[in-house]
């Protein structure tokens, strides 16, 4: 794949549908060679109790959650960094042989608190590899320096509107990945 492929962002409120919107749009994409992961709220009694990845593959574990114990923290949830720099990390290799599309949902700041994961979008953001990431709204360090990035296509994402750009976002990456 060339470097011009588009590295496409994006982004909007909490709850405007990004995860969504990259779940239609791996789903359109079917059987096209795709790594990366999706986070997913855990809810228990219909309080949100934390946040679990998804890796593409199938392997799935908590990012963080209420009860669990770790230095890092957002709000009151704990991250689990050492389970998702060795599970999720890993499949961001930007060498990967075969791989079309890297997918990342998200770059948060959960997710930043691992220096490999900031690493890994780095690469992949300067590499010849097609990606698709969600990014937070609002936040500093990698949340702001992806926003900038050369290539970058940044698409705002809104519940009226998500829709729509899932079903333009997984044509023009199908048509760039033929």
């Amino acid at each position: 794949m060339a470097r011009e492929l588009h590295k496409i962002l994006l982004t909007g409120p909490p709850g405007c549908g990004k995860t969504t919107a990259v779940m239609k749009i791996v789903e359109a994409l079917g059987t096209a060679r795709i790594a990366g992961f999706y986070t997913q709220e855990i809810r228990e009694r219909g309080q949100r109790k934390g946040f679990c990845w998804h890796r593409l593959d199938g392997r799935t574990r908590v990012l963080a959650h209420v009860d669990i114990k770790s230095k890092y923290r957002v709000g009151r949830y704990s991250v689990d960094i050492e389970s998702f720099d060795k599970e999720v990390v890993s499949v961001l290799d930007s060498d990967a042989a075969g791989v079309n599309l890297f997918v990342i949902d998200e770059i948060g700041k959960m997710e930043c608190f691992s220096e490999r994961f900031v690493e890994a979008v780095r690469r992949l953001l300067d590499s010849d590899k097609a990606v698709l990431a969600t990014v937070a709204l609002k936040g500093s360090g990698l949340i702001r320096e992806v926003k900038s990035h050369p290539g970058i296509e940044l698409l705002h994402l809104t519940v009226e509107n998500r829709n729509a750009m899932a079903r333009q976002t997984a044509d023009m990456l199908l048509a760039l990945m033929k």
